[in-house]
């Protein structure tokens, strides 16, 4: 009978240390690490000058190239659009 109260403390500790409210740590300046977006690299790699827009809808990245022509980053990257 000892040993199942021991076994269901141990649960309920258990338990209660998984469901912990502490948020994860950022470092400093408050940025999260990470990698870059994809598509973004993939605009300026082609030679474009990225620009993050935000609309009622959300962001998105603008990849405008030297010839004028805009793309959206991710339909660049789809290859739905071309820098030429």
């Amino acid at each position: 009978m000892r040993t199942r109260i021991a076994v269901l403390l141990a649960f309920a500790i258990v338990g209660a240390a998984a469901c912990s409210n502490t948020p994860a740590e950022r470092p400093e300046g408050g940025q999260a690490v990470g990698k870059p977006n994809p598509a973004s690299v993939n605009c300026t790699q082609r030679g474009g000058k990225l620009q993050i827009v935000s609309t009622p809808a959300g962001q998105s990245g603008i990849c405008t190239f030297p010839s004028g022509k805009q793309c959206e980053e991710w339909a660049l990257m789809r290859g739905e659009c071309t820098p030429g």
